[in-house]
């Protein structure tokens, strides 16, 4: 495929003011739609892809097509999706003469916990042409989907090379935070349980249009096999992650409560809790990765046993009857 494509025109702020003009559209807010009109940025973020001919590059939310444009200048295809219907015919007429563009009208959900499968599909059967190796996501990300596209790219078996995108800076702090702080929440833990995250940039609301109401973030994330390894069943983790910080001042025993009621009581979940090495009354925040991975593991992996709750007592954490079995009448 030769290197010498079509550009597009420079995605500066006059620029988009007139070509929505123009074309009689705005942009929506409740879509999260803001657009990097600093050139530098974007040069940035396409600089931090480490593009090459072997990439397939899915792009979320395509907008006007600028930054898919730049994709294309180095990487091998570039699949767009955009769910608006003018952006996405703005994008398809500004790309129209890329021959290593491809963009879908959809939305690159199917609910908060799924990617579209027809989006699937297409990046399965993209990555089947000849010369394509790598997938990459390269986004700036809709404010509104940020946290659920990261999350379900990273639990897919999709092979991810890397994820390099824009999100909200509090999504991004989320991302990279450490246990103990105010910022580390079930996305880190999810997250820094898979892949390794870097903050690459800070961006103020002035780089974009329209100006958000808050500071935005450039962050790599590098999906690791290693890391994944280690998870059994990364879609049940990602549950057990999510039911586990559903409320996040709730100490160990309260927050895994709900998860076992129905298996024994409070008390002998406080047995099974110390007999691995937890507190049952330390919070889930405070807890590193790999404590989380090691709670999976010896609670969700291997369940309590079923109690009676009304008739067992405590010993060594198994379940054992205190009445004496009365033999049947007759």
């Amino acid at each position: 495929m030769a290197d010498a494509e079509p550009r597009s025109p420079r995605q500066t702020l006059s620029y988009l003011k007139e070509l929505f003009a123009a074309r009689g559209i705005r942009p929506k807010n409740k879509m999260g739609q803001n657009f990097l009109v600093d050139l530098n940025l974007l040069q940035v973020l396409v600089g931090a892809a480490e593009l090459s001919r072997s990439d397939l590059v899915i792009e979320v939310g395509s907008g006007t097509g600028g930054l898919t444009a730049r994709l294309a200048e180095h990487a091998g295809w570039v699949l767009g999706v955009e769910i608006d219907r003018g952006l996405y015919e703005l994008a398809r007429d500004n790309t129209a003469a890329l021959t290593n563009v491809q963009l879908l009208h959809a939305d690159i959900l199917a609910g908060k916990n799924k990617l579209n499968p027809q989006v699937v599909a297409a990046m399965r059967q993209a990555l089947d042409r000849p010369g394509l190796a790598t997938l990459k996501l390269v986004s700036n990300l809709p404010y509104v989907v940020a946290t659920p596209v990261i999350g379900n790219f990273l639990v897919s078996d999709l092979p991810l090379e890397r994820l390099v995108v824009t999100v909200q800076w509090e999504v991004a702090e989320r991302l990279a935070a450490a246990p103990g702080t105010k910022a580390y929440n079930a996305l880190s833990v999810l997250v820094q349980s898979l892949a390794d995250v870097e903050i690459l940039r800070r961006m103020p609301p002035q780089v974009f249009w329209p100006r958000p109401k808050v500071d935005s973030a450039i962050v790599r994330i590098w999906p690791r096999s290693e890391k994944r390894s280690r998870i059994p069943d990364v879609h049940g983790f990602h549950r057990f992650v999510h039911d586990l910080y559903l409320h996040r001042r709730k100490n160990l025993r309260s927050a895994l409560w709900p998860r076992y009621r129905s298996r024994c009581s409070k008390e002998q979940l406080d047995v099974l809790l110390r007999q691995h090495g937890f507190d049952p009354q330390a919070r889930s925040e405070t807890l590193s990765v790999d404590e989380h991975l090691r709670l999976y593991g010896a609670l969700a992996m291997a369940p309590p046993p079923v109690c009676d709750t009304t008739d067992w007592a405590l010993d060594t954490g198994g379940c054992q009857r205190t009445d004496t079995p009365t033999a049947p009448e007759g």
